[in-house]
């Protein structure tokens, strides 16, 4: 079922981590139920508004790293591209910041 995926560690924790927020975003809205609110973003937002913000957000600095990963090795002269466990930090920092801030 999922053979046409290169399954590696970091894609698996990617997604467990994603699995993990919604679990436990549904669990807090069921004891807590979200108020909209205003912070950096130009909208009102509620929770699951900025985790789905900051899930698109985390997924797009993580596709920019992969197509530039090659480039910036060629750039730094290094001899492989970096780890792309480098964009899974960024990307789940951008995240908790717009769930925070946002």
């Amino acid at each position: 079922m999922f053979s046409w995926m290169v399954w590696t560690t970091p894609v698996a924790v990617f997604f467990s981590c994603i699995i993990l927020m919604l679990i436990g975003m549904t669990i807090w809205e069921l004891k807590s139920p979200t108020q909209e609110r205003k912070g950096f973003l130009p909208l009102p937002t509620t929770r699951g508004d900025r985790l789905f913000i900051g899930l698109m957000a985390a997924a797009w600095v993580n596709l920019a790293f992969v197509g530039f990963g090659q480039k910036a090795a060629e750039w730094l002269a290094l001899d492989q591209p970096p780890s792309v466990w480098i964009s899974f930090v960024l990307s789940m920092l951008l995240l908790a910041f717009i769930m925070r801030k946002g």
